[in-house]
């Protein structure tokens, strides 16, 4: 099983795709004018705009829901897997791609948007929506809709779960069944509760636990300061092939930088649009300002935070292409979560190793109940016109049992079978959001000229020529029914 699958990521993560995530980053980036620099007070600004309806989430709720799918085990311990295999030049490459990636969720997210539908009472849009309605393409869509089905409800859950229980047994020794047990109970009882419930769950927790974990590690940092610019020095040679100890790895610190980045921040991966879609806002390009600014506390903040933990203390590992040692900070500690757990714990002792557990528990859990968001969203789009409204039970069965299960998995295969699922997301959107690009950029480019005018920009997609985009054409034709009511009212 191990075999085939490390075959099968061999083949979706080859360099092909490394490459493809960067430069869509880059393009993007080029082509808006570097908006991840030129608009953050805006995304700043945006984050805490606007209010939940009926219908849509608050533009923090959405952010908040989509942190919770960022926010995982990839901070903690996918971190500690790039510094163990590609040194710690893989920390400047993750910080690559959450730079370049910015302006990719901001595609993405601002597509989610523009193609997003009302089921139920309720936003509902992504990838599988933004490729039908966007491209024309139902196969391709549907493609993705079963990939991410699979993925999120699936394969993503195992990883997630795996590493809490992991965490726990090595913090305070519980046993891998009563965690299980302890995660059944409380995902079923948000996920049972509906979208408002997991917004209001991911808008409680996500901030806490983002903030809690940052401040320890900038204590920890604090403590150390003096070794803080040797440390940033380590990093940037390391990146570029400079450094004497970690020269040889070169390619494996760009490989597993930008690996971990992509899973732990995962923009263009096509998970972010999913939550953004529920927004209630004015405007696409709005929660696409916000979504852009999520890839930064993921990675810029919470992932850094985890890497500044691990290298200014020298609790860390470098294993070669070989297998062999480079540098050996901690011993005797396999790469996971018991890996930075056993880290703080030496520099922390009594408090380090429950501190990660705790970390784990709410980072890695709310990733689970965002999976089951974006699973049920695709379900979903597949069932609009079927009505099959089992499906969704049958969901909740399954990703509920993948947790539960996937307590009792390897680290190993649960981290590959991860892979797999994110990068078949990757694959398939990365290469709709660029067939799509210009309808983003038409998003921006008019969300720039009415602030520019000093307006609240307003969506109109006729008037950009944008097709399909159903739900904003209603949205303007009721506004407009509305305003020449209010006129003949006056006239009258």
């Amino acid at each position: 099983m191990n075999d085939l699958v490390s075959t099968i990521n061999g083949i979706i993560w080859s360099p092909a795709l490394i490459a493809l995530c960067l430069g869509v980053g880059l393009y993007f980036s080029i082509r808006s004018r570097f908006l991840q620099v030129r608009h953050v007070r805006e995304m700043i600004r945006l984050m805490f705009e606007g209010k939940s309806s009926e219908q849509g989430v608050s533009s923090f709720q959405a952010l908040s829901m989509t942190l919770a799918g960022r926010v995982g085990t990839g901070n903690i311990a996918g971190v500690a897997t790039a510094i163990t295999f590609g040194g710690p030049g893989a920390v400047f490459w993750m910080w690559a791609v959450a730079f370049l990636g910015a302006s990719s969720a901001f595609v993405e997210s601002t597509l989610g948007q523009v193609y997003k539908e009302q089921i139920n009472n309720q936003y509902r849009g992504g990838p599988a929506f933004y490729i039908e309605k966007g491209l024309g393409m139902k196969w391709y869509a549907l493609t993705f809709a079963f990939a991410t089905v699979f993925a999120t409800g699936l394969l993503l859950p195992g990883v997630q779960a795996n590493s809490i229980a992991e965490g726990l047994q090595t913090a305070i020794g519980l046993d891998r069944n009563v965690t299980a047990a302890c995660l059944a109970v409380m995902l079923a009882f948000i996920i049972f509760g509906g979208v408002k419930r997991i917004a209001t769950f991911a808008e409680v927790v996500v901030p806490f636990m983002a903030l809690g974990y940052i401040l320890v590690a900038l204590v920890i940092i604090l403590m150390n300061l003096e070794r803080l610019p040797e440390v940033m020095a380590l990093i940037f040679r390391s990146a570029f092939g400079m450094d004497a100890g970690f020269g040889a790895i070169l390619g494996l610190a760009i490989q597993w930088g930008v690996k971990r980045g992509v899973y732990s921040n995962e923009a263009g991966q096509g998970t972010g649009p999913h939550a953004s879609s529920a927004a209630e806002v004015s405007h696409p390009a709005k929660q696409g300002l916000v979504q852009g600014f999520s890839v930064y506390i993921d990675t810029l903040f919470v992932c850094s935070a985890t890497a500044f933990m691990l290298l200014i203390t020298g609790q860390y590992n470098v294993e070669g292409p070989d297998g062999k040692a480079m540098f050996t900070g901690v011993q005797g500690v396999a790469s996971g979560p018991g890996y930075v757990q056993t880290a703080l714990e030496n520099v922390m002792p009594g408090f380090g190793a429950i501190f990660v557990a705790i970390a784990l528990l709410f980072f890695a859990f709310t990733t689970i109940v965002a999976y089951y968001y974006i699973a049920e969203t695709n379900i979903s789009y597949i069932d609009r016109h079927a009505k099959y409204p089992w499906l969704k039970f049958l969901l909740k069965a399954a990703i509920i049992a993948a947790t539960v299960y996937g307590t009792i998995k390897t680290a190993d295969l649960a981290w590959a079978l991860g892979d797999i699922g994110v990068g078949l997301m990757a694959w398939l959107n990365l290469i709709a959001i660029l067939l799509l690009r210009n309808v983003a950029f038409k998003c921006l480019r008019d969300y720039e000229a009415q602030k520019a005018q000093g307006k609240d920009p307003q969506f109109d997609p006729l008037a950009l020529g944008i097709k399909n985009a159903d739900y904003w054409e209603r949205r303007v034709i009721e506004e407009g029914r509305r305003k020449a009511g209010k006129v003949e009212k006056v006239v009258g």
